[in-house]
């Protein structure tokens, strides 16, 4: 096995660490105040080739993989969890379009989300709730050559700072009634509800979507009609699951940094905190975990650009490393002593942006759901 980036890989780290560092860090305050998102960002990051950094090239994307995309959200989130978080929502936008979409939606939609023109977002979630799929609300009729939409979302990335919209909608009862559309937030009937106010993740725009009798041309289907839960479980599989496992890998390497550095800083009983058994403890799992985590993460996005089956990895990646940033930030604050509770250091923000991450893009308990079945497959008696 060759764990070894390449150097366009690596190249690609330092590029995106120096433009989170420089560019991203001084918005960081007033994202936590206002929770909106940086807008001025998109074209900065779409010629780095963060917004189309899965997009193929014939639609302005970058086209450089999964592996990529995660190298890239890590740094991103590395600084600021809450850019990243809109950007892997952003790529699960494009990732629907370049899977189910038709040749003319992709010449349509994937260029100006690909060169950061606008934003986009994957609207599932309902009230009701978001791991019951089946269980949505939401509505569409087909009246002559237009599909009328009528419904409300919840809880989606992007909300309010997205052109495009992929909105799941009943068309039928059962697992074959889910049908996929692409609703541009200017459609008759479209708009935007309440914008949340979250804990963690503050410059991640997260609202509602309304649809009243909302009108989308019958081309903006997605996929086949009927094919919805097709295209919201690749999506939340492939790119979801990723993407949020990456967040929350850079989340708990910034974790890592902080409690070294304020480790090796602290002075007590005549020496650094860090030569105290009880601190280097909880330096040594911070550390593993960070190891485990990049393992699991690099794996997964490495079997997407291998074409291969990868649903159990990407759930192991997403659920593990988001629960091992929340533990590890947690333990971090602890290093920290009472400065940890303080505004003015990283780590209070650092616990609060991974508990985000731990229900966002398919809860943890789902994702246990998957591995446990795989786990147990192998050793299952026959019927």
């Amino acid at each position: 096995m060759d764990f070894k980036l390449t150097e366009r890989e690596e190249l690609l780290r330092k590029s995106v660490r120096d433009f989170a560092e420089k560019e991203i860090t001084p918005k960081i305050e007033a994202m936590e105040e206002t929770g909106e998102f940086p807008l001025d960002l998109l074209k900065p990051m779409a010629k780095l080739g963060i917004t189309g950094i899965i997009a193929p090239r014939e639609y302005d994307g970058i086209g450089l993989g999964y592996l990529a995309r995660t190298i890239v959200l890590e740094e991103v989130a590395r600084v600021s969890a809450a850019v990243a978080m809109g950007m892997q929502v952003h790529h699960m936008a494009i990732a629907a379009l370049s899977d189910f979409g038709t040749e003319e939606q992709k010449k349509k939609y994937l260029p100006p989300l690909a060169k950061g023109e606008t934003m986009g977002c994957v609207a599932i979630t309902e009230p009701s709730g978001g791991s019951d799929v089946l269980g949505m609300q939401s509505k569409a009729e087909l009246k002559g050559d237009t599909w009328i939409l009528n419904g409300r979302k919840c809880f989606i990335t992007n909300s309010h700072t997205s052109a495009y919209w992929v909105v799941l909608a009943k068309t039928a009862d059962g697992p074959k009634g889910l049908t996929a559309f692409i609703v541009p937030k200017d459609a008759p009937g479209a708009k935007a509800g309440r914008v949340e106010h979250k804990f963690g993740l503050r410059g991640s725009n997260t609202g509602e979507l309304v649809l009243d009798n909302c009108q989308v041309p019958k081309d903006n289907l997605l996929g086949q009609e009927g094919g919805g839960l097709a295209v919201a479980l690749k999506t939340v599989s492939e790119s979801g699951r990723t993407g949020m496992a990456a967040t929350a890998l850079g989340t708990l390497q910034a974790c890592y940094e902080e409690a070294a550095k304020f480790a090796n800083e602290r002075v007590l009983y005549g020496k650094p905190i860090g030569t105290l058994q009880a601190i280097s403890f909880y330096m040594a799992e911070i550390y593993t975990e960070l190891d485990i985590c990049r393992l699991l993460c690099y794996r997964a996005s490495w079997m997407k650009d291998q074409n291969l089956r990868f649903d159990t990895e990407s759930a192991m990646a997403k659920y593990y490393t988001c629960d091992a940033a929340a533990r590890c930030a947690k333990q971090a604050i602890e290093i920290h002593g009472a400065y940890g509770i303080l505004q003015e250091y990283k780590v209070q923000r650092l616990l609060r942006d991974a508990m985000v991450t731990i229900s966002a893009g398919g809860t943890g308990e789902i994702g246990k759901v998957v591995v446990g079945r795989a786990a147990l497959a192998p050793f299952k008696k026959k019927a």
